[in-house]
């Protein structure tokens, strides 16, 4: 054996080759699996009727099926994930998030005796940041006729060190309100007429 490595005589490359193919084939035969799984788990627990499978959620799914944030012209719809938790591109801070939210939902079902919506309402009001609004509200400074809603935007996007303001501090009751009817954008002069 010592005369081979010496005597210049080099072990052919395909020889060279095969366990590192193996290695990798094995990595790929484990990992595809693993990360379909994962991904198919964070798909699926991310909609808002995965949401509602907890009674204590289920409220709050009705109140969001009958607001703007589901019916509007545009035809766009926020679900619980586009409020509740980071944005999704930061990967890291999404995934903590939502383990986090998940862990402490599934001990809240459980452990605590009674479900108070209000107090848990303010949490999540007083953990808003501007950003998770701005994830779908991302053109907020030029609106075609409303010039008082551009600059008071402006002022919540570029505000002066001390005048921060968070968009649900005038923004805050817009998705989880008992209603009796499905509420559309287009049409909120008729339901203040109504008194609704």
């Amino acid at each position: 054996m010592k005369e081979r490595l010496f005597s210049g005589a080099k072990t052919p490359l395909w020889r060279r080759s095969v366990k590192p193919f193996i290695f990798i084939a094995i990595g790929v035969i484990i990992a595809f699996p693993i990360f379909s799984i994962t991904y198919y788990t964070t798909v699926r627990t991310s909609t808002p009727q995965f949401c509602a499978i907890c009674h204590e959620i289920q409220p709050a799914y009705d109140t969001w099926k009958t607001s703007t944030h589901v019916n509007n012209p545009q035809g766009f719809v926020a679900d619980c994930m586009d409020c509740h938790l980071p944005a999704p591109h930061d990967t890291f801070d999404f995934f903590f998030a939502k383990t986090a939210h998940g862990i402490r939902d599934v001990v809240v079902h459980f452990l605590q005796e009674e479900y108070d919506r209000q107090k848990n309402r303010e949490k999540a009001y007083a953990s808003f940041k501007n950003e998770q609004c701005q994830k779908c509200h991302r053109n907020i400074l030029y609106i075609p006729n409303k010039r008082g809603a551009m600059l008071a935007h402006r002022d919540v996007v570029y505000a002066k060190p001390g005048y921060e303001k968070r968009c649900v501090d005038c923004h805050r009751d817009l998705v989880h309100n008992p209603t009796p009817l499905y509420r559309y954008k287009q049409y909120q002069d008729s339901y203040r007429g109504l008194g609704l």
